[in-house]
């Protein structure tokens, strides 16, 4: 009896011996009960039930606890030596693909919101000495403020750390903050006199909603913006080369108007400049109006100093706009149009992805190979679009953060409730996977080869897209029911350049408009493309603003 075959069997204590056929089963590790010739088990199964299937499960069973045991044996013999690496981060952007995005680290990291927020009290401390009202924090002199400076310019990892150990006593992320800085500047004299007026009036999100800021602002400008650039010129680069390439479009997948290469190009190239410049004038705002965003305390302390003029040259002091109207957290209204527009800048790559992809898979792109790559593990003559098909799975991951960031980070009970300080931290990966695209892109925009061949035969099958500008000439010369006569000559059948010319001898119409028409072919039927392919430079700069092609 074979496994799968079914055994009709008496439900009682008796034992069947049971061989089976195939000698030469292949049994996965853990299933040690099915490596004898024979078995011997009790019947005490269903009437009418498999007895195979019955084994199965029961070893099925048998090798999960086994693996159990042994997945728990090894957790609780590493678990204490498991420290983060590329093999134990969670997220794969601290591991496999860390080389590739490390450079937002300083900015979107745990670190980074760190270093910012030191860097906003510091600068809070100085604002105040320049306060007449405020007479307990006079000028610093010049050595006090490089040496507040040096604070800033020389945080390290390390100051990181004991700012973490601080916290781990204070469960308090910001006055860990505040409690660091007491202590590293009580070696300056000047500074060691006003220590209090770290974090004067301030409640924690007055700190954090200028570094999340800052962050953001900072990690566009100096990752996000150049890599988006650079996609945007390579984008171009392949536009201008291609331009004269004449290609067969396809609307509903099925055969249209040519078109050249170029220029289905030059459409992406300036659809995400139009995105990147819409991304870059997203007005970053902060606020810094205290608890509830009324200047409370501050009133407090000094009624005579106009407070919402101090907190505006202050936030705008540090490269930001500022929001007047708030509550005690900043609204994140910009936040949301931010990442919204990020979301449509990566849709529009998304777009060019799977273009591409179709493009290779109709035989239009070859792929540079290289050397000891491999495409499959089993067809070795594989080479795929794993680049365009590993940016459309990272801007998937990157949109699906950005859209939640975008939606929930504007909504907050009364004055504020915590679910936005969580999700802020979560910045860093919506962004990350979008740059982790772009240079997937970027990648396989390198290895593209164009194959002149294949596009050429693609256009030389399908001379029916010369009804387009028959029908069209007609309706010039007044020659009745155009269209309907190009239908019945083209759809559904099979046409040539003999039929066609055929078709446009047999015209009432002036033999000029007969030579220019019969001089047509497919790959000549390009219309304005070659040109709007060569100017696509001067369209993305004029977009943009700024000479980046």
């Amino acid at each position: 009896m074979e496994f799968g075959a079914c055994s009709s069997v008496h439900n009682s204590a008796q034992f069947i011996n049971f061989s089976p056929v195939r000698s030469n089963f292949h049994r996965p590790t853990g299933y040690s009960q099915l490596s004898s010739a024979s078995f011997r088990f009790p019947t005490s199964v269903s009437s009418r039930g498999c007895l195979c299937k019955a084994i199965l499960n029961e070893t099925a069973r048998t090798a999960g606890k086994n693996l159990t045991v042994q997945v728990k044996k090894m957790v609780g013999a590493h678990s204490g030596g498991f420290e983060l690496s590329g093999l134990t981060a969670l997220s794969p952007l601290d591991g496999r693909y860390w080389g590739k995005v490390k450079e937002l680290s300083p900015y979107m990291s745990e670190y980074g919101l760190i270093y910012y927020r030191v860097l906003v009290e510091i600068k809070w401390l100085l604002q105040l000495s320049q306060i007449p009202d405020v007479t307990e924090v006079p000028n610093f002199s010049e050595e006090a403020k490089s040496y507040l400076q040096e604070v800033i310019d020389g945080f390290s990892i390390s100051d990181a750390i004991e700012i973490k150990n601080i916290e781990k006593v204070t469960n308090h992320d910001v006055k860990a903050v505040e409690y660091f800085l007491k202590q590293k500047c009580q070696s300056n004299a000047e500074v060691a006199k006003v220590l209090e007026f770290f974090h004067f009036a301030c409640t924690s999100e007055d700190i954090n909603n200028l570094a999340h800021a800052l962050m953001l602002k900072e990690a566009m400008r100096e990752v996000i913006f150049p890599v988006m650039d650079e996609l945007i010129k390579a984008i171009c680069n392949v536009a201008r080369d291609n331009a004269h390439i004449p290609m067969l479009s396809r609307t509903h997948g099925q055969p249209a108007s040519p078109t050249t290469l170029g220029k289905e190009m030059a459409i992406f190239a300036v659809r995400l400049s139009r995105e990147r410049k819409e991304l870059s004038e997203v007005e970053v705002l902060g606020k810094f109006a205290g608890a509830v965003g009324n200047y409370n305390a501050h009133f407090a302390a000094y009624p005579d100093v106009y407070w919402p003029c101090i907190a505006e040259e202050f936030v705008k002091s540090l490269g930001l706009s500022f929001n007047p109207y708030v509550a005690q957290i900043e609204s994140h209204d910009y936040m949301a149009k931010l990442f919204h527009s990020l979301i449509q800048f990566n849709n529009v790559l998304l777009d060019f992805d799977r273009d591409i992809w179709g493009y290779i898979s109709l035989g239009y792109f070859k792929q540079i190979t290289k050397a000891g790559e491999i495409g499959s593990s089993t067809m070795p003559h594989k080479v795929n679009p794993i680049d365009f098909e590993n940016s459309e799975g990272n801007l998937g991951m990157g949109n699906g953060g950005l859209s939640h960031l975008s939606m929930k980070l504007p909504i907050s009970r009364w004055q504020r409730d915590l679910t936005d300080s969580t999700v802020l931290r979560n910045m860093g990966v919506g962004i990350g996977h979008s740059l982790l695209a772009y240079k997937s892109t970027l990648q396989g925009i390198g290895k593209l080869q164009v194959n002149e061949a294949r596009l050429s035969e693609d256009l030389n099958l399908c001379w029916e897209v010369l009804a387009e500008p028959i029908q069209t000439v007609m309706r010039r010369y007044g020659v009745p029911e155009p269209y309907e006569k190009l239908k019945h000559l083209t759809r559904g059948r099979s046409v040539t350049r003999e039929s066609i010319r055929d078709f446009i001898e047999g015209l009432d119409i002036p033999k000029e408009a007969k030579t220019d028409l019969s001089k047509l072919t497919p790959e000549t039927y390009i219309g304005a493309a070659v040109e709007l392919a060569k100017n696509v430079g001067n369209c993305v700069n004029a977009v943009m603003g700024m000479n980046i092609v």
